[in-house]
């Protein structure tokens, strides 16, 4: 009796599809180069977790919450210098 077939399918489903998010989201060189279609991919991948099912409700909205705050640092060039990110403003570490 195999007991864990379906449960370990769906889990696994989940956390590869996670973790893909997470590779797309480290991608620098897609970050730099669009930093819209870097963003819109990732909201892309969250919303498709979430209609199949492989993510909670606080899980979608955490990831894009993560994919709004890694494209607003790439259009303030976090890829090219060191940036402090407040609430506020964002500003450049003194060197």
């Amino acid at each position: 009796m195999n007991a864990f077939t379906k449960p370990v399918g769906a889990e696994q489903r989940r956390l590869e599809a996670i973790t893909r998010w997470f590779v797309t989201f480290d991608d620098q060189a897609i970050r730099r180069n669009c930093p819209s279609s870097y963003h819109e991919e990732l909201l892309r991948q969250a919303d498709e977790m979430d209609r199949l099912d492989l993510i909670d409700w606080e899980a979608w909205r955490d990831l894009r919450r993560l994919a709004d705050q890694s494209f607003m640092m790439a259009v303030a060039g976090a890829d090219y210098h060191a940036l402090t990110v407040t609430p506020l403003r964002t500003t450049a570490l003194p060197e």
